[in-house]
Parts: C-alpha cells; structure tokens; sequence
C-alpha cells in the first residue's frame, strides 16, 4: 500500500487510479490529515505502507520527520510540479529517499521504491520460499518451476505471504496490503475468497497445500513441503502400519509343507 499526500483531491485520486491500474493499495491523504494519522495509526496499518509519497502542503517539509518517527525504513519520495536545487537540498535534509518531477510514470515510480527498498532494507528484487518464488515489479510467481498467472489481488497476496513465510499474518494485514487501510468500499471478508482460490491453484500445482489457516488467527506459509502422510482409505481414516514380525525358524513337516515359525 502506497499513502499519497498532497492538499489537491484531484491529484491524489489521479495517482490512486494509477497505481489501481498496477495492482497496488493507495491511502489519500490531505496534507493536514498527514501527521493526525500517524499519531493514531496502528502499527498493523504502518506495516502495511509501502512508500509514502509527498506532493503540494504548506507544512510539508515537515513530513518526513512525522513519517520517519512511525516508519523509520519506509520509501519517501516527493513529487514536484516546478522543483527548484534549494527546496531539493531542504527535502533531501529533511530525511526523504528521492525528489521526482512530475509528470511520472507509477512504474518508474515502483522502480524507485524497489531500488530504494534494495539499497536500505537489502531486500532483493525476488523472494525465494520453497518451490514458489514471488517478484515485486509486477511479473507473475514462479511456483513448481513454472510460471503460474494470478489475478493482481492473488498476487499481492502471495507476494505478501512469501515475504513473510513462517509468520502468521492475521486477515486484515493481508486486506490492508492488498486493498488498504480505511477502504470502506470494499469488506475485509474478501480476502478470504482471494485466500480460497489461491490455495486451490497452488494445490493443483504444488500437489500440497503450502498455506496454513488458523481460525481467528491467521494464515501463514509454510517454509517446506509437508512430510509423506499415511494413505487413506475411502472414508477418510488413515491405513495403519503392518508390523511384521521376523521369521526365525524354518521347518519342513512330514507332508513336505513349511511352516513358518514367528516369534
């Protein structure tokens, strides 16, 4: 998720749709509502955010200050309509990550936060979990060695998933990565349809369910493949082990017939 700052509806909502367009949560905020949101922002939420992008705000050199006391690695970038060396040098001593001239591409806009991202938090362009590797520039998992397509939302949701492989993420983490915080269009609850589908299309292709759901707890990505279970019968219960024991003595009988002597 992506929050957008700027004191103009219209650029913010133009910016919204964009990023939309790439697969990508946003949270517009006006310049005032900036630093009213940090202070009362769940730490959930803050985890969430992705990159913090500053536009026109009388105040706004101030921001990354207020953003850097809640979210000390996360990308800022500012975006300028006329930048000028002064204001530049003020934002880059005011703590930002990059200065950008608009008009500019989302994607180039992704591409910055990624290099960002690399450089400060040594995050590598892709995460390996297992069989499944996930990207962060928009291509599709590699899952079992091959390519597999899923919609945008299954994607993010996988991406955010590997990244955290191991740990137990609760739904609205995974809703508020993938469709952001105080989105009220949309129910939380559809993450769990997205969770159904995607399990399904990995266990069709992995031939085992990578992903571990908790009822009221969360949802976590196992690291390896399951250990070889015991068969099934047909009503579900599982065959038990045939002990055999060892032969230790072999006779032959009047009648030619062996028997077998178990201990």
């Amino acid at each position: 998720m992506f929050v957008l700052v700027d004191e103009r509806e219209i650029v913010t909502s133009g910016y919204a749709s964009a990023f939309e367009r790439e697969g990508f949560a946003t949270l517009e905020l006006h310049a005032e509502e900036l630093g009213d949101w940090l202070a009362v922002a769940p730490d959930s939420d803050l985890e969430a955010v992705e990159g913090f992008l500053i536009g026109a705000g009388e105040t706004r050199t101030t921001f990354p200050g207020l953003i850097r006391n809640r979210c000390a690695d996360t990308p800022i970038i500012v975006l300028e309509d006329k930048p000028s060396l002064d204001t530049t040098l003020d934002f880059f001593t005011a703590g930002v990550d990059d200065v950008l001239r608009k008009p500019v591409h989302v994607k180039e806009i992704l591409a910055r936060v990624g290099a960002i991202r690399r450089r400060t938090l040594a995050e590598d362009e892709k995460v390996e979990s297992g069989p499944i590797q996930v990207f962060f520039d928009g291509r599709d998992p590699i899952v079992g060695g091959e390519d597999m397509m899923l919609p945008r939302r299954e994607r993010r949701i996988l991406e955010y998933l590997v990244r955290n492989t191991g740990r137990r993420v609760t739904k609205s983490q995974l809703f508020n990565a993938v469709y952001g915080v105080m989105n009220e269009e949309v129910d939380e609850c559809v993450v769990e349809s997205h969770i159904s589908k995607l399990r399904k299309k990995l266990r069709i292709r992995l031939g085992y369910d990578p992903v571990e759901s908790t009822r009221y707890i969360g949802y976590m990505l196992k690291a390896g493949q399951p250990a070889q279970s015991a068969p099934k019968l047909a009503d579900g219960k599982k065959v038990a082990p045939v002990a055999w024991a060892p032969i230790k003595e072999m006779k032959t009988s009047s009648n030619k017939k062996l028997e077998l002597v178990n201990s």
